[in-house]
């Protein structure tokens, strides 16, 4: 058998495609970065603020902040903060007329 062909692949094999280049990072605009977990914790914390967080949260759910996701997480909380101020009110309207009614029995 002559072995002088070495660079020759069999009549019975496929060719071998060549394999795609990927690039090593993606390239995320600076508007949708994610935020990292901590990022959210910290956050958490600075909306918890009672009087500051509130203005940091009106402003980053208004417009503050050109990150899409931190928008987001703060017109998220904002949301969360109303129906909780609502429930609130409600539970307060009813509590105050069950003790209405209980004192006009007396």
């Amino acid at each position: 058998m002559d072995n002088t062909n070495f660079n020759q692949q069999p009549a019975n094999q496929q060719p071998v495609a060549p394999q795609p280049t990927y690039a090593s990072q993606p390239t995320i605009p600076a508007g949708y970065e994610p935020i990292s977990m901590w990022g959210y914790f910290g956050y958490e914390l600075l909306f918890s603020i009672p009087c500051i967080g509130f203005i940091f949260l009106c402003v980053f759910a208004f417009g503050g902040t050109q990150n899409v996701n931190l928008k987001n997480f703060a017109r998220s909380y904002f949301c969360f903060l109303i129906i909780a101020v609502v429930l609130l009110v409600v539970l307060l309207v009813l509590t105050g007329g069950i003790a209405a009614i209980a004192s006009m029995d007396m």
